[in-house]
């Protein structure tokens, strides 16, 4: 019935509005005349009923009352008609003036006139809230609508209440708010009262829920972790409403109110950055952003975005996702400066051409390799992307003088147990070595290391979501396998936040939080997506990967971090090195890779990381020739260099 409903034409709309007025002036007229209707002067009705007529067509015409969908009147309507009514209510006075003067006499009575304006504003109002009501009720009386409860009786819950009222095809019943606030407790919101939510065990029984939307951006995790159990214990679908910046716009589409991610749950707090500084810092400037197609670049750059660069210049070597970002950032009025560049980061020339024709002032290096079991299988190529391309992007920016250059590291570079995070450590040592050199006084180096992040390229809960769309298994490596994880955005705020406040030669670490159990992840998002583990989804156990920690370190304890004025950035205490010596066994690294000797390749990567030790990898037979060898950069070296005595 509702699958399609034609818009009532305009003009009848305003027909309806002309004939409603000049019903409200004959009940005005009676009304004056005490119901005494042998009194009225039809003759002077008929000319003050022509003078309406001309009044209200112009008057409607100019306001447009008319212009809006019946079924979905508001309050701005109703303000609309009001003005209108009022508008009309004092070119009749004015017109009665001019009689008075002219003629000595006046088409309508002061006492018709007041009651003629109340009856119009009443009369055009009424009949478009009875027509919305019978348009709510009819679509309302479906047999198989889904019943609602919205956790949140604030602006979000009211935009998301009509934004189903609003759509034709939505086949979902509003049965209840429910807020934790006791002052809006027994209120109503567009006829519907608001519940405590202490009772929500109750209202779910007593109304037969079928679905539950959190409309609130306040709800702690703790709650809604909660919230989310007792809706899962009784096959409720739980959904929730998009940012704050999709939702405040005008026509939003019930469809971007989605089921509930697994990202929504994580207690993770809003990231307070000092945006005036990073502003002023960056004002002006020419930005680049190494890996920027990326997760961790694509945000950075979104990031940028909202401060005054003079121009942000994207690299990146896969040409279909730079492609996509581009588009994206052409479709922000802020994106009319940021410039797709396409190259690779270990070729020399073509990082030389970038930097001389664009002469970047602040680089954010966020290009690598980062799957840690095809870097097992990968060293050499690890080596030329994160260790030859981390120096050759630092390199150049000495050379070009850039202000600052923000490293994105990875907690998998404290104790390495894999290639990947070796090739980040060597990559850390050689920036934080390279700005101690009095070459490089005009660049400060900093590093930024941190976990894992939700949703990031070939991540865990991508893959997760994907088997569980296939039907599982869900594969987890090890029933007992931890991981810190973060938000792409939080990530990145972070990044921006730090590299702010960097004076140089830091290894900034982010608090994580608390880290999650891999199989509890699984089986909270097979709950999430409604069905039952280990009986609708299946979750089987793969065992470690090459190079795979149980546990990953953050370094994040008093003993080996130092605190910063922001309460989630620390700063790490770890061991300096010479640059002659680090830059020496560098170059000598990579040429090993260049030559794809990959045995030559780890075993001077282990010289040049003793803390790293292999797990689960065919390379764990050089630890054991290294086991009775002392031979680092710096003799003496102890065999943890991220801590220190």
């Amino acid at each position: 019935m509702f699958s399609k409903i034609e818009i009532v034409p305009r003009w009848i709309i305003f027909a309806i509005d002309i004939c409603l007025s000049v019903i409200a002036l004959l009940l005005a007229e009676v009304i004056s005349k005490n119901f005494n209707i042998t009194s009225i002067d039809f003759q002077t009705l008929y000319q003050s009923a022509l003078s309406v007529i001309v009044v209200n067509s112009i008057v409607f015409c100019i306001l447009k009352t008319y212009a809006g969908i019946v079924r979905y009147t508001s309050a701005q309507d109703s303000v609309k008609i009001l003005g209108s009514v009022l508008l009309s209510a004092f070119l009749i006075f004015i017109l009665n003036a001019v009689l008075v003067t002219l003629y000595g006499h006046t088409l309508i009575s002061f006492t018709t006139l007041v009651n003629f304006t109340l009856f119009s504003f009443l009369i055009l109002t009424a009949y478009r809230m009875m027509a919305k009501s019978a348009f709510l009720f009819f679509k309302h009386a479906k047999i198989d609508k889904r019943r609602v409860i919205i956790y949140g009786a604030g602006e979000a819950g009211l935009v998301t209440k009509r934004t189903f009222d609003h759509d034709p095809k939505t086949n979902k019943k509003i049965v209840a708010f429910v807020d934790d606030d006791d002052r809006k407790i027994g209120k109503t919101v567009n006829g519907i009262i608001i519940k405590p939510a202490t009772e929500l065990d109750g209202i779910i029984n007593s109304k037969e829920v079928d679905e539950l939307i959190f409309a609130s951006y306040s709800i702690p995790a703790t709650r809604k972790n909660q919230i989310v159990d007792l809706c899962l214990d009784k096959g409720i679908r739980v959904l929730n409403i998009p940012p704050p910046e999709v939702l405040t716009k005008p026509n939003i589409s019930p469809k971007l109110i989605h089921k509930i991610n697994i990202e929504d749950l994580l207690d993770r707090k809003p990231i307070r950055m000092d945006m005036q500084g990073i502003g002023a810092e960056l004002k002006g400037k020419r930005v680049l952003v190494s890996g920027a197609a990326g997760s961790i670049g694509s945000e950075i750059v979104r990031q940028l975005t909202k401060f005054e660069t003079a121009l942000i210049i994207i690299l990146d070597q896969s040409e279909t996702a730079l492609h996509n970002l581009s588009l994206e950032m052409s479709e922000h009025k802020s994106g009319s400066n940021v410039h797709a560049f396409i190259g690779d980061v270990k070729d020399s020339g073509r990082m030389a051409f970038l930097f001389s024709h664009f002469k970047p002032q602040y680089v954010y290096h966020a290009a690598a390799y980062k799957h840690v079991p095809l870097m097992e299988d990968n060293p050499a190529e690890s080596v030329k992307t994160n260790v030859l391309g981390t120096k050759t992007m630092a390199d150049l920016a000495v050379k070009h003088n850039v202000e600052k250059f923000v490293m994105i590291s990875t907690d998998k570079a404290v104790n390495p147990t894999n290639i990947m995070g070796a090739c980040k450590r060597i990559a850390e040592i050689y920036v934080q070595s390279l700005n101690n050199t009095p070459t490089a006084l005009g660049t400060r180096f900093i590093t930024t290391r941190f976990g894992n992040v939700l949703g990031s390229n070939g991540s865990v809960i991508p893959r997760f979501k994907q088997q569980i769309e296939r039907g599982g298994p869900v594969t987890v490596t090890h029933p007992d396998i931890t991981r810190y994880f973060m938000t792409i955005p939080e990530a990145c705020q972070l990044v921006l936040e730090a590299g702010y406040m960097g004076k140089g030669g830091e290894i900034f670490i982010f608090d994580m939080g608390k880290s999650v159990k891999i199989a509890d992840l699984a089986k909270r998002m097979i709950q999430l997506a409604g069905m039952e583990p280990n009986k609708d989804i299946q979750i089987s156990y793969s065992g470690l990967r090459p190079g795979e920690k149980l546990y990953e370190e953050l370094l994040n304890d008093n003993e080996n971090t130092l605190p910063t004025h922001h309460e989630k950035i620390m700063i790490g205490k770890v061991r300096e090195y010479v640059f002659e010596e680090v830059e020496k066994e560098v170059i000598s690294l990579i040429s090993d890779a260049i030559v794809n000797d990959n045995r030559r390749v780890v075993l001077k990567m282990k010289r040049l990381v003793p803390e790293f030790k292999s797990k689960n990898s065919k390379f764990e037979e050089l630890d054991h020739l290294l086991e009775n060898e002392i031979s680092t950069i710096i003799p003496g070296d102890i065999h943890n260099s991220d801590k220190l005595a």
